[in-house]
Formats: C-alpha cells, structure tokens, sequence
C-alpha cells in the first residue's frame, strides 16, 4: 500500500476510533467558487455585528495562510442529535439542541489534539493544527469539498442518510494524502427550511442573511433585540433548530453517543415560569460548561424577556464578543 493511502486509512480509522461519523480529505488550496460569494455577502452587510466575520478574508480562502506549508484539509463531522428523552418539550423555552451539554469547542478540541498526536506517531513528523470555530476556516465548505454532504439551502451542510445535526471539525496538515470528491446536491425542489424561516433569514435557496437570523439575535446581537422581530421567535431564547427541525434529510437523525454533550437533566423540566425566574446561581449551574455561556445570563435574560414579550431595559446588554481566536 502506498504511504498516502496508508495514511489516509489510519486518520479515517483513528477518526472513527474517537467518535466522529465521518472523515473527508480535500487537498489545501484557494477556494475559487467560494471568494466572489463571501465578498458579496459581507458587502450586503449579512455579517451584521459579527465585525470578526470581514477580517482576515485571504485567510479564510486559503488555509496556506493558516498553516505553514498546508497540504491537505481533513474535515470531521460530530453528531449532537440528542435521545428523545433529553430533547425539550415544544411548550417551553428553548435552546438550541447543540448546547445541551458541554461546549462542543472543548469536546472537538481534545479529539482532534489526540488525532494529530496520533498521526505523528503513525506518519513522524506532521505539522498542522486543530480548527473548531477557532479561526478563520470556511468549514462547510471544505466538508462539502471532500465529499462529507452537500450545502443546502439553508446553508447548513446535509449529509444523506444523516442529516445535519452535526459539528464541523477540521485539521490542517502539512502531509499529502488521498483527496476525497464532491457529492451531488440532494434538496431538489424542496423549499421547506426557506418556508419555515420565521424571520426570513433564508433571503432564497442558499442565501442566509445572517444579520436576521434568531441564532444571531439571541446569541451574536449586543443590543436589545429589534421589536420589528417581535413575536417570530417562537420559544427560542439560544440558537434555533427551525430550518433544521424541517429538514426531512433529518428523519435520518440518530442520538449521539458522546457523554459530555448530555443535557443537564434540569433543562427539560423548566416550565416558562422557571425560565423568567432564573437566578444567576441556576444559570450557572445548568449551563457550567456549555455554549451557552457565550450569552452569558445578562443576554439569556434579555433573550427571555423577548420571546416572553415583556419590556426590557434600553441599550447594549452583552459585552462585545472578542473574534475568534486565530
């Protein structure tokens, strides 16, 4: 067996061995189709108060920016379909189904800490580095470019048979390797995540303006959220699933097997009159080490408030988020 298909063997094995569903291979280089997109959304403003999202635009291109002497771009893919006994009743307050349990930063970070390790123990010396939302990597994009499912029109990336409930991981390495292809796209005609969109987030069929969506106003928004939103929020107070919950690539959905993303058993139980009474003490109980923090309890509050429909004080309400670290 040649050295590159050896490799790449034992980084897909390995993968499997911690728990990801699916390993793809692309070769690093300049994301051709994808440049005149990200330039046209960014000049519509879709970015909204993500400042982080404009800079570094060569760097988040071309992953040869990121890692010295970059060859090859393996994307991984982590379920965090929760059990049906975990999942939250549709009559309360909501977060989005990604950070029930713990951070996913960490969980992926330490995964994909062990797999270079390994792959330098395997292959000698291997130069790269781990990517979970850490910098600038178009992480969608390279997934779809190694064949691990195809955009879709919400843009989340769907892949047959599993859905898309699932985290996008990345290593960049310096080692050359077998290179994974495309795989066609599969929405056909169906519009059902563009329909369902309660703030017409879904400008069309795989156009999002991020600057709309519920996840950004609950989550990226520093100020009061716009009363123009007002009512659209469903019981949303974290994220949202809407576009995803639709989706019928989702039927396929299977739990996670992973115990840290486990749900506080707490969090289900919440009626809407705990959730408007939460204390800062319950807060940090529930969510200890989950994405939730990133809100923190002022912008929880806030978002309660909301979707409550109660008035809230005027101004900016979160600290401003710090871009991601490069």
């Amino acid at each position: 067996m040649l050295p590159t298909a050896h490799y790449t063997a034992f980084i897909k094995r390995r993968a499997a061995e911690l728990g990801f569903m699916y390993c793809g291979i692309s070769k690093a280089g300049f994301l051709e189709e994808e440049a005149p997109r990200l330039e046209n959304w960014l000049n519509r403003n879709m970015h909204g108060q993500m400042a982080y999202m404009a800079n570094h635009f060569d760097k988040r291109l071309d992953p040869r920016l990121l890692v010295d002497g970059a060859k090859s771009v393996i994307s991984l893919l982590l379920n965090y379909y929760p059990p049906e006994e975990q999942q939250q009743p549709e009559d309360t307050l909501k977060v989005s189904k990604y950070a029930y349990g713990r951070d996913y930063h960490f969980v992926i970070k330490d995964k994909l800490k062990t797999l270079l390790h390994d792959m330098q123990q395997e292959i000698g010396e291997v130069g790269g580095r781990c990517f979970v939302d850490s910098a600038p990597v178009m992480d969608k994009a390279w997934a779809q470019k190694s064949g691990l499912g195809w955009m879709g029109k919400n843009t989340n990336l769907i892949r047959p048979g599993t859905g898309s409930f699932f985290f996008i991981a990345e290593l960049i390495v310096d080692v050359e390797l077998d290179y994974d292809g495309p795989i066609k796209d599969y929405c056909g005609t169906c519009t059902k995540c563009v329909d369902a969109c309660p703030t017409q987030a879904i400008t069309e069929p795989y156009v999002v303006d991020g600057s709309r969506c519920i996840s950004y106003f609950t989550i990226e928004l520093k100020d009061q959220i716009p009363r123009e939103v007002d009512g659209k929020f469903g019981n949303w107070v974290f994220g949202c699933d809407i576009c995803q919950d639709v989706c019928p690539w989702n039927r396929f959905s299977k739990p996670h097997q992973e115990p840290q993303f486990t749900a506080h058993p707490a969090l289900k139980d919440l009626t809407r009159g705990d959730w408007r009474e939460i204390t800062h003490e319950l807060f940090s109980e529930l969510f200890r080490q989950s994405a939730v923090k990133r809100t923190g309890y002022a912008g929880l509050q806030r978002n309660i408030r909301f979707v409550l429909g109660e008035e809230a004080p005027t101004g900016p309400v979160l600290p401003s988020s710090n871009e991601p670290r490069m």
